[in-house]
């Protein structure tokens, strides 16, 4: 092993590059469906050992920087490449249009999302001294290219390392206290320090900060045995979910010529015996997933009867469908929005939440692109002109028969401290999505991992319906109460475990782990004061 490392250390050009490339694509196997935590070990350990090398003596601070910027560039291409290459099915859906993209999605959005990967190596860089600080060094400077990664540029925080210790029952309890960002900062300390088994000076700088990792990780996983109770979680009283997921071709979803076979499939299935024997009937809510429809429910009453006609008397329907505002004076078409919708046993749609967070150049694109694209005989992948407009405001769903909502509509579930709306604290969050675009991938399975943990750091049980899966039902903890899996068609029957009260709020989540980087902030610039040795 002090071989391997010395290899590491001393690697120069292609080969610093070529092994940056592959530990980022190695750490990629700890993020779902795989969840090997160890890969993401080595992974850092090989990034720890890296920026090592730009950290001799005599090595000017300014190329020492760029070194560490060049090494978490290739390191974050390969991560993102590795985990995030299942985008390159969206590109085949339709692929007569959009095949000629496929590189700009499997390779230029993980060579942008590398910026801040080189970001944080260099800001480790610049903390970096040769003793177990530099584990600090790295978890602080990937913590914050992380957060700025999921905050810039409406954001984008999937695959955060976080999640490697975020897929564990037990482990992922801590998402409770400190959040996902937290999870990353812990994930990457304790990832990092076996780096140290080898290169420490002495046994006990070799293996004191490893120890404490090991630890740490225990502490964590006896704080999720503690935490978790060993019964099931209390249900809300007189609501009986039934989920349906047809699991459709994304190819003939989006067909307006499929509309009638679509509307079919979707009574059939949902009025369909579930795997315990109950039927729709049963039932105090349906829930559809997201644009489950190739035309605009709310103006076509026809549909609407026939929804009507599925219900029982008190029961409602809800369901993801776009709809259109009316045009105002001087415009052709209205604004569009991808929404849910709730409609009762009279065909009635009684309230709706329009999708705040969009996808760019998946929902929308900039005005001057979108004119752009149209003017060389291209469109985007949404059939709506102009994309979807966002709503302005996160707002809570009010659904007869359930507690308050927190409605999120696909990935609107993977960003932390946001799927709550304004006002009082709901009691569930309702996440309708549709997966159908990346196939039998590993994107699904990421997405609802991610979306599995707010449930875990709100507090909140998880009802999540997807059109390929994965669908299910998640208690406050984080416990899979029933779930279908992906690629397959059916109806789940489940009641709604009760929220947990008590549960932290994001501000609490969001002050401890500033608290936590603000000390470790200063506990490196102290040691850096009292070393005496060179950059």
């Amino acid at each position: 092993m002090i071989a391997l490392a010395d290899r590491v250390i001393l690697a120069r050009g292609w080969r610093r590059w070529t092994l940056s490339f592959a530990a980022g694509a190695l750490g990629a196997l700890a993020m779902p469906p795989f969840g090997f935590l160890p890969a993401l070990a080595l992974s850092l350990v090989l990034a720890v050992w890296l920026i090592d090398g730009t950290a001799k003596s005599g090595i000017p601070l300014r190329s020492s920087l760029k070194s560490a910027a060049m090494i978490g560039w290739f390191w974050g291409f390969g991560y993102f490449v590795a985990g995030l290459w299942w985008l390159g099915a969206a590109f085949l859906v339709e692929a007569d249009q959009f095949a000629w993209a496929l590189p700009f999605g499997v390779l230029g959005l993980p060579a942008l999302l590398a910026f801040f990967t080189a970001f944080g190596f260099a800001l480790a860089r610049l903390l970096w001294l040769p003793d177990a600080s530099r584990i600090l060094a790295l978890a602080f400077g990937l913590t914050i290219s992380e957060w700025l990664r999921g905050h810039l540029f409406t954001g984008f925080p999937w695959n955060n390392p976080g999640m490697a210790l975020g897929q564990n029952i037990w482990l992922m309890q801590s998402a409770s206290l400190i959040g996902l960002y937290g999870l990353c900062f812990l994930a990457i300390a304790i990832c990092a320090s076996p780096a140290l088994i080898v290169t420490g000076r002495t046994a006990r700088a070799r293996w004191a900060t490893p120890g404490i990792a090991a630890g740490l990780l225990v502490a964590m996983a006896a704080f999720g045995i503690w935490r978790v109770p060993p019964e099931p979680v209390a249900t809300v009283e007189n609501v009986r979910l039934r989920i349906m997921q047809p699991n459709l071709p994304q190819d003939a979803k989006f067909n307006p010529r499929n509309r009638d076979a679509i509307m079919r499939r979707y009574l059939s299935l949902s009025a369909s015996p579930g795997r315990d024997g109950r039927t729709h009937t049963d039932s105090t809510h349906i829930i559809w997933p997201e644009s489950a429809f190739p035309f605009l429910l709310h103006r076509d009453p026809a549909s609407l009867a026939q929804i009507g006609g599925l219900l029982e008397p008190g029961s409602v329907l809800i369901t993801g469908a776009a709809r259109m505002d009316a045009p105002l004076p001087g415009e052709e078409v209205g604004k569009f929005f991808n929404a849910i919708q709730v409609i009762d046993d009279r065909g009635t749609i009684l309230g709706a939440y329009d999708k705040v967070h969009l996808v760019p150049f998946g929902e929308y694109v900039p005005k001057f692109l979108d004119e752009l694209i149209r003017a060389v005989g291209l469109r985007q992948f949404v059939h709506i002109p102009g994309g979807f407009e966002p709503s302005d405001r996160r707002k809570p769903l009010s659904i007869p028969g359930l507690p308050p909502v927190a409605a999120t509509i696909c990935y609107e579930a993977i960003f932390p401290g946001e799927v709550l709306p304004e006002g009082p604290r709901p009691s569930l969050i309702l996440n309708v999505t549709n997966d159908g675009w990346f196939g039998q991938t590993t994107g699904p399975y990421q997405h609802f991992a991610q979306a599995r943990l707010r449930a875990v750091e709100e507090g909140l049980p998880l009802v999540r319906a997807a059109n390929t899966g994965i669908s299910g039902v998640v208690d406050p903890y984080g416990r899979i109460v029933d779930s279908l899996p992906l690629g397959v068609d059916g109806v789940i029957d489940a009641t709604l475990p009760v929220a947990l009260s008590g549960a932290k709020s994001s501000q609490v989540r969001s002050f401890s782990l500033t608290a936590t980087l603000v000390i470790c902030l200063m506990a490196l610039i102290v040691r850096r004061k009292q070393s005496a040795n060179p950059l």
